[in-house]
């Protein structure tokens, strides 16, 4: 996921708060521009809590024995799961 998202929800917010002091008949922009402000940053804490938390798969396979096939070829595969 990326940060790009929460950043640019935290910026709407902080021009809202900030910068906008205008409110419509029962909307107060100050108050929506601090809520967008406060959803940004704890969007923004939580992708960057779990982005370092991907998991992933690693697999290894080894054969051994003879080039041809014949009653002495073994083939052993060995997954490995890992982070």
């Amino acid at each position: 996921m990326s940060i790009a998202a929460p950043v640019i929800i935290a910026a709407i917010g902080l021009v809202l708060a900030l910068a906008v002091a205008d409110s419509f008949e029962g909307v107060d922009l100050v108050m929506i521009g601090w809520i967008l402000f406060g959803a940004g940053l704890l969007w923004g804490i939580v992708v960057l809590a779990t982005s370092g938390r991907k998991q992933s798969v690693h697999r290894t396979t080894a054969t051994t024995g003879h080039t041809q096939q014949g009653p002495g070829t073994t083939e052993e595969i060995t997954e490995i799961e890992g982070r």
